[in-house]
């Protein structure tokens, strides 16, 4: 099954989520939305689309790209992941994200982790997560099992 992974990515967590998807698949290929040379769809058996979520709000180009290939998404295996911190939410960010045809073509759905990076993050990131979170140091939440399920609910 040739798989197409798409992602969207702010500072790396949905690009770190889709290499390991990548890496427990054959014949994967990974693809950030954030370029303009995104491939042909119709060549792949399979599409997984993920994306970082920040404010409860998924990237503008993972929702550009579900919105302009909603009908071939439809007749192809098909998953959606969500990269963040805060999993509490999933049914609602998922409902709030992405539109209901396209999230009842997907064989597979995940919220599948986060990382967090102060580094990488700007003083009003920084801030505001420790103020909502209290986290100010490196935190990874990448959930290698959630992925195995992700996978196995895909194929």
């Amino acid at each position: 099954m040739k798989t197409l992974i798409l992602y969207a990515t702010k500072y790396g967590a949905a690009h770190e989520i889709a290499v390991r998807i990548a890496d427990r698949m054959d014949d994967a290929t990974t693809h950030d939305l954030g370029q303009s040379d995104i491939p042909d769809v119709a060549g792949y058996d399979c599409i997984v689309v993920g994306s970082s979520i920040y404010a409860g709000m998924i990237r503008k180009e993972a929702k550009a790209f579900l919105s302009q290939n909603a009908d071939t998404l439809g007749n192809k295996r098909f998953g959606l992941f969500l990269s963040g911190m805060d999993s509490s939410g999933e049914k609602k960010f998922f409902d709030a994200n992405i539109p209901q045809n396209i999230l009842q073509n997907a064989k597979a759905t995940g919220f599948l982790g986060g990382i967090y990076d102060p580094k990488k993050a700007g003083f009003l990131e920084r801030f505001i997560m420790k103020a909502v979170s209290g986290q100010s140091k490196y935190t990874n939440t990448i959930d290698n099992d959630r992925i195995e399920e992700f996978i196995e609910a895909l194929q």
